[in-house]
Parts: structure tokens; C-alpha cells; sequence
């Protein structure tokens, strides 16, 4: 969620962690941290006598925030975005370029799926209670549903001369997207002022580059998608150069009548997804095409989704739930394996 959160220079904290030795020279890795987007992110960098320190990469990566924040949020009726959806059918309105490009990937992300993934999903999530417009996480009745979908529709929404426009009454939002652009932002920035390794997250979306000052790489785990304190790790990975995203759905949802309700929502149906895959995790070089992908294929599930990663190779670990839902499996695509050999980063 892009939340307004990003204002006043003080939300920036800065730690610094010495590993070797107290001289202004030495490396030695800089932590930076901070509200975003509505939950956070986490900069980790190895500074060293040719980069910036840390309070002027602080300024540099809030200044990033800042400026997704004011074209992509949906939290602040100014944004670029936000007087977009304001606007009526058959409208067309001069955007920043990021907010073009980003739905110009969401659009050919929909086109690739026969319409899994879509930018326009709004009303659908505030019937059933995870849109920024709910009240309360319920199961709404089937007219809702219809009314909703109604108001949907990635093929009302297109590119055109620098202009976003749109056919229908339709509400975009950028949220399953917007993070792991922000990520690519500050890693393409990061390489500008001659950062050369580093590990950015960003509500969860993250990229890593290079090595520690020890000589050790940046590394990840996986976890099993548990809703509890427990933690049981299934692979740790490597990443250099890689940008990543974990989807799920056993962090926000709701029950009733015993039922589990994902807040990732089918576009075809308008309701929940309902499978038994529990969390995908896609590798990219691209974090904004991680993060666009990791969606697509939660929502897929796991046949369609697996079938769909290995048409279009994309290196993807899918968790599923057993048959007795009482434990997970686990499987991965060609391309996946091929990136991470069994074995070799664990």
C-alpha cells in the first residue's frame, strides 16, 4: 500500500555496523531504515572510502520514496495517480513517465495470462475487505460481486502519446507493482554513486548485489508459508544481481465458516483465489518484473502456474499445500534450478 507516509526528513534512520576496524576508511556496512508505502524498507550498503555516506544516501533514497509517493499513491487524493482515478470514463491525462512504464507492464503482464494479473482490481478488494476503502473483511453476496467486476477491466486502460487513458470508470492502482520498481529505482541510483554492494528491501521486494566486507554473499531464506511465530527455513539462496519477490496468501486473509479467504483476488472469478498453493517466490534481474510475476502466478495456482513459468522461463519455487493440509511441498521451475542448483546455496 503507498501509503503517505514519507514525509519530514526525520523518518530516516541510519545505524551503522562496523565489521572491520574504526577507521573512517575501512569498509564497514550501513544500515539504513524508514516508513514506506505503509509497512517499510531496509538498506544495507557496504560503504567505503570511494561512496557517499550514510546520511547523503539517506537523503537520496528518501527523495526516491518521496517521488513514488507522489505519483503512485492511491492514499493521497494529489497524487498523479490519484487524480487519475478521479477522473471520468473516456478520459486521457498527462502522467509521469514511471506511471506510464508501469502500466504499460501491467498491461502486457494481463495480456500474457488471459487477465490474472490487473491493475484494476479496486472495487473488488474493498467488497471483500482489503482494498483501502473497507470497512471490515466479510464474504459479499454474489450481486456484489458482479456490481464489482463490472467495474474492472485491464482492457479499459491504455498508453496512449504520453497519456494515460481510460474507456470505463475504472480505479488503477500500482500496488503489486509499485515496490518492486522502487527497488530497481534505488539500485540503478545506488550504481550511479558507485555503490557497488548492497541489499535493498522494500515491503518485502528486495535485490542484492556484490559481497560483504568479509568476502560473504548476500544471502536470503525461504521460509514455509506459516501463519504462526514458527519459522522453518527451506532454502537459503545466494543473490547477486537478482531482484526478489515472495507472494502468499497466509499473511492477510480472513476466515468464516471455517473457510480461509486470501486477500489475492482472481480477476475471472472476483473472489479469493482457491487453490492449494500457499506462496511463490520469483528470481529476476528485474525486482519490478519479480514482484509483477509473483502475483501473476500466485493467482494462476500451481499446474497453471508452473506450466506458465516454464513457458516463459521464469525462475520461480512454488509451496503448495499436501492434500491432507497438513504439511507443504515444494517444486521449481527449469529456470530456477538452472539459477540455483540443488545444493549449491544452501
Amino acid at each position: 500500500m503507498l501509503r503517505n507516509l514519507l514525509q519530514g526528513a526525520c523518518l530516516v534512520s541510519i545505524l551503522a555496523v562496523t565489521l572491520s576496524g574504526c577507521e573512517s576508511n575501512s569498509e564497514r556496512v550501513e544500515v539504513l531504515s524508514g516508513p514506506t508505502m505503509g509497512s517499510t524498507y531496509t538498506i544495507k550498503y557496504v560503504y567505503n572510502a570511494t561512496t557517499p555516506a550514510a546520511d547523503a544516501v539517506g537523503v537520496e533514497v528518501q527523495s526516491i520514496l518521496d517521488e513514488v509517493d507522489r505519483q503512485m499513491s492511491t492514499y493521497r487524493l494529489d497524487s498523479d495517480l490519484a487524480r487519475f482515478n478521479q477522473s471520468p470514463a473516456n478520459t486521457c491525462m498527462p502522467m509521469p513517465q514511471p506511471v506510464l512504464d508501469l502500466v504499460q507492464y501491467g498491461t502486457e503482464l494481463s495480456q500474457l495470462s488471459d487477465g490474472a494479473f490487473d491493475l484494476t482490481l479496486s472495487p473488488l478488494l474493498n467488497i471483500w475487505g482489503f482494498g483501502p476503502q473497507s470497512r471490515q473483511k466479510r464474504v459479499p453476496s454474489a450481486e456484489e460481486i458482479a456490481l464489482a467486476k463490472a467495474q474492472t477491466g485491464y482492457q479499459h486502460v491504455r498508453v496512449e502519446h504520453g497519456q494515460l487513458c481510460k474507456d470505463a470508470d475504472v480505479y488503477v492502482e500500482l500496488n503489486s507493482i509499485a515496490a518492486g520498481y522502487t527497488v530497481d529505482r534505488i539500485s540503478q541510483r545506488f550504481t550511479e554513486l558507485n555503490i557497488a554492494s548492497y541489499m535493498i528491501e522494500v515491503t518485502g521486494e528486495l535485490t542484492a548485489v556484490g559481497r560483504k566486507p568479509d568476502g560473504s554473499a548476500w544471502r536470503i531464506a525461504l521460509e514455509q508459508p506459516l501463519t504462526d511465530e514458527q519459522r522453518v527455513i527451506q532454502r537459503v539462496l545466494e543473490i547477486d544481481g537478482y531482484g526478489v519477490n515472495t507472494s502468499g496468501d497466509y499473511r492477510n486473509y480472513f476466515e468464516e465458516n471455517g473457510v480461509r479467504f486470501s486477500h489475492t483476488i482472481d480477476p475471472q472469478t472476483g473472489a479469493p483465489i482457491n487453490h492449494r498453493l500457499a506462496s511463490v517466490t520469483v528470481i529476476d534481474r528485474s525486482t519490478l518484473h519479480a514482484d509483477g510475476l509473483g502475483t501473476l502466478l500466485l493467482v494462476l495456482g500451481p499446474e497453471r502456474g508452473l506450466a506458465f513459468a516454464e513457458e516463459h522461463n521464469i525462475a520461480a519455487f512454488f509451496v503448495m499445500r499436501d492434500n491432507d493440509d497438513q504439511g507443504f511441498i515444494t517444486q521449481v521451475s527449469s529456470e530456477f534450478s538452472r539459477i540455483f542448483p540443488e545444493g549449491g546455496n544452501q
